[in-house]
């Protein structure tokens, strides 16, 4: 398993926002070929990635009668925020406890990580602290197809029918966009996508993307009087009049936020890129608002020199997945199965399931053993990955009974 994820880190899948092509990025194409190499390895002959670089695959049941179909479902790529290729990984076989050193200018330290006094035995991965790891979400991939390696070469194991996809661009938002749900052909599924060790997730942010333009008006500085309007300032401004309470480094739980996620520009033309987060479907209603009434605002005040683009991305999942509480049921009975602590918890984010479930799919959170994604303090815990695998088998002997 661990050679696995090494070999599957070390593909740069980074996706890009700004790229129209799906995959948004080849590399994602390139490890999507491999994944289909192993699996048709494995023996699943009808592996394929079609052509947006969606990897599919299906382990067909052993059983003679039918069951639920149960899928499991992982993403590609990686966070565009950081190198997304980790050629260097950092192995410690049995973590003693204490600050880990990356490198000469980093360190994941207890002060500030405290939740390292969780792994204290287990054998982990990090970066060396110039690129990312990969966990979110290779350790998910990992996690499915040692899992399908296992049954396969373990066929007094009963189970149904197993789907499986690999998608590119959920960093992005786009994960779900062309998912073949019908070809999918699953009762229900899990995204293995998530965090620490017996995270279980069926609720999510519902997130938006907000695109602003300023149009300014650059003039000598020396001549710039009643005349000059500094798209910058302009920009600051903005990200001033929202509430100082609701950015992400001061929210927790169920709390929403507004992320300045890029700024770009000059005097004369600037640009602002922001990310909604709530909860609550009401909440996220009134931020969206807020935000319209703070450039109509400012529009009175300088002249319609800004322009606004709010766009939904995706909605919380958990009045989709209520109705199908015995899937959850299913998870947590496997996770207590395979000697896993389940903890329901909220996803401070979103996955390719909170998609699917709208489009009709049920399809919840499973962890994966990761801790601090999308940045050069990512580690993943490899003890808590073969829980991971433990409980997807778990999982697949329970819903054949």
């Amino acid at each position: 398993m661990l050679d696995r994820f090494l070999k599957y880190i070390s593909f740069d899948t980074k996706s890009d926002p700004d790229s129209p092509t799906c995959p948004s990025t080849p590399g994602q194409l390139v490890l999507g070929k491999a994944l289909v190499e192993e699996l048709h390895e494995l023996g699943l002959t009808d592996a394929y990635q079609d052509k947006d670089g969606y990897v599919y695959a299906r382990l067909k049941g052993n059983m003679d009668r039918k069951v639920p179909t149960v899928g499991f479902v992982s993403h590609m790529d990686t966070s565009p925020d950081l190198n997304g290729k980790c050629v260097n990984p950092q192995i410690i076989e049995e973590y003693k406890g204490g600050d880990i050193r990356l490198n000469d200018q980093y360190a994941l330290t207890v002060k500030e990580f405290p939740f390292l006094q969780d792994v204290i035995g287990h054998k982990l991965v990090t970066t060396d602290g110039t690129t990312l790891l990969g966990a979110d979400d290779k350790a998910g991939i990992t996690i499915i197809m040692t899992t399908l390696d296992y049954l396969i070469n373990h066929p007094e194991i009963k189970h149904g029918d197993i789907p499986i996809c690999f998608t590119p661009d959920e960093e992005i938002g786009r994960g779900a966009d062309r998912f073949n749900i019908e070809g999918f052909n699953a009762d229900f599924a899990y995204t293995v996508d998530g965090g620490p060790e017996g995270e279980l997730e069926y609720e999510n942010f519902n997130a938006a993307s907000v695109e602003i333009h300023i149009q300014g008006k650059n003039v000598h500085p020396g001549s710039a009087k009643n005349i000059m309007v500094n798209a910058l300032r302009i920009a600051m401004e903005i990200d001033r009049l929202l509430p100082v309470n609701e950015k992400p480094e001061y929210t927790e739980g169920y709390e929403g936020f507004y992320l300045l996620d890029e700024i770009k520009g000059t005097v004369d033309e600037a640009e602002m890129s922001y990310i909604i987060r709530d909860h609550s479907k009401e909440k996220f209603e009134g931020k969206k608002a807020y935000f319209q009434d703070i450039v109509d605002f400012l529009n009175k005040r300088y002249g319609n020199i800004i322009s606004i683009k709010i766009e939904d991305s995706y909605y919380n999942m958990r009045e989709k997945i209520e109705p199908h509480m015995e899937i959850i049921d299913l998870a947590e009975k496997a996770m207590k199965n395979a000697d896993v602590t389940p903890q329901i918890v909220a996803i401070r984010g979103g996955t390719d399931g909170a998609q699917l479930s709208y489009k009709g799919l049920p399809c919840p959170n499973l962890f994966t053993g990761g801790y601090n994604y999308h940045g050069r303090f990512e580690f993943v815990s490899v003890t808590s990955m073969e829980k991971g695998v433990k409980t997807l088998l778990e999982l697949v002997q329970l819903n054949a009974k």
